[in-house]
């Protein structure tokens, strides 16, 4: 009560002061005194708050006519690895979200490539090319050729030791794989289309097969050698073909892009002589499946590594076609054609005989009727 009636004191003494001071704005200036509030320590004395400074009302937002269209929601996008999965708003509603936890329409993934390298492939032809050249990559350029060494050796002759100069033949490990590529810097064109490139489109594409089933079945096939052209045949090593007749690519086969043969091993193995293991192994399974691709040895033995279309010139004059029945049959033909000619027409000299055959025995018996005479 005393408080009040000195606020009320204070309040009349400052209208007296302004005349022209109305009574709330003398109230609103007028400091609200400090609220005590019964507590032990008197120096836990909250102060009153500060009052609110007057706020500005915003200007009143201009209607809407019923005959705007109102702007349709934008979809929400969430954080998400696949940019196809927006979540709309219709999809975050009160009711979606009562009915349970958003689950997202599940894609199958696509299966995983062999060789990373089929990734993004849109153009066959051109994974294809790449395919081959990470095989050709990948794999070792060696090979085993023979050289002559002569070493001093002590023999007897004649009940004598002497010491004489013999040659012997050892095999030697090489490494070709600088060949590729002074054959491709010969030519002015990158390895890979050298390599690759040279070799026959079909022939790439029934490889290619060939080769990825192959990967498929647990084996790691490799390219040693594809397309040769002249200059890349005369200075390979070991059996080879004349360098203008090799069918990797030789200049009466066709030259480049018409490359028919390819060089196949294994990579799987840390040494040499493991690979070894593993390249015949290969080859035993191209020589089993490889006709359903396409594909055949036709040098087996004599040349192992090397692979061709079982539908070109090469594969049937050393196999034939189908069962492999075809070069028998056609050498048994030749033989035929042989003998018969030679029943059907005898030499000059056979004739000459035969004309003076009959002579000879008339002077036989001349000569004898003559001695019994």
């Amino acid at each position: 009560m005393d408080d009040g009636i000195a606020l009320t004191a204070d309040i009349a003494a400052a209208v007296a002061a302004a005349p022209g001071l109305t009574i709330t704005e003398a109230v609103s200036e007028t400091p609200a005194p400090a609220v005590k509030l019964a507590a032990a320590d008197p120096a836990l004395i909250l102060p009153t708050e500060a009052p609110a400074a007057p706020q500005i009302s915003p200007e009143p937002e201009p209607l809407v006519s019923e005959a705007t269209p109102a702007a349709a929601p934008e979809p929400v996008k969430l954080a998400s690895a696949d940019p196809t999965e927006i979540v709309t708003t219709d999809a975050l509603s009160p009711a979606a979200i009562a009915s349970g936890p958003l689950t997202p329409v599940s894609k199958a993934s696509p299966p995983a490539d062999t060789v990373a390298v089929l990734d993004e492939c849109f153009v066959m032809d051109a994974c294809i090319d790449r395919y081959l050249w990470t095989l050709y990559q990948r794999t070792a350029k060696e090979d085993s050729i023979k050289v002559q060494e002569r070493r001093a050796v002590t023999v007897k002759r004649k009940g004598k030791t002497v010491t004489v100069m013999r040659s012997f033949t050892k095999l030697v490990d090489q490494d070709f794989g600088w060949k590729d590529p002074k054959a491709a810097e010969h030519a002015g064109m990158p390895m890979m289309d050298y390599v690759i490139g040279g070799m026959d489109k079909s022939f790439k594409r029934k490889l290619f097969r060939t080769l990825l089933a192959a990967e498929a079945a647990g084996l790691s096939p490799g390219i040693t050698s594809a397309f040769r052209d002249d200059y890349r045949q005369s200075i390979a090593s070991g059996l080879k073909a004349a360098s203008d007749r090799s069918y990797h690519g030789g200049s009466t086969r066709g030259g480049y892009g018409h490359g028919m043969a390819a060089d196949i091993v294994s990579t799987q193995g840390n040494n040499r002589a493991q690979r070894w293991v593993s390249t015949e192994i290969l080859w035993k399974w191209v020589d089993a499946n490889g006709k359903a691709y396409g594909i055949g040895r036709p040098y087996l033995g004599r040349d192992p590594p090397h692979v061709g279309p079982v539908d070109g010139q090469e594969y049937i004059s050393r196999r034939g076609t189908g069962d492999g029945k075809q070069v028998a049959s056609v050498k048994s033909k030749n033989k035929k054609v042989v003998r018969a000619a030679a029943h059907a027409k005898p030499p000059k000299a056979q004739a000459a005989r035969e004309q003076r055959g009959p002579a000879k025995p008339q002077k036989s018996a001349q000569s004898t009727g003559k001695r019994a005479t």
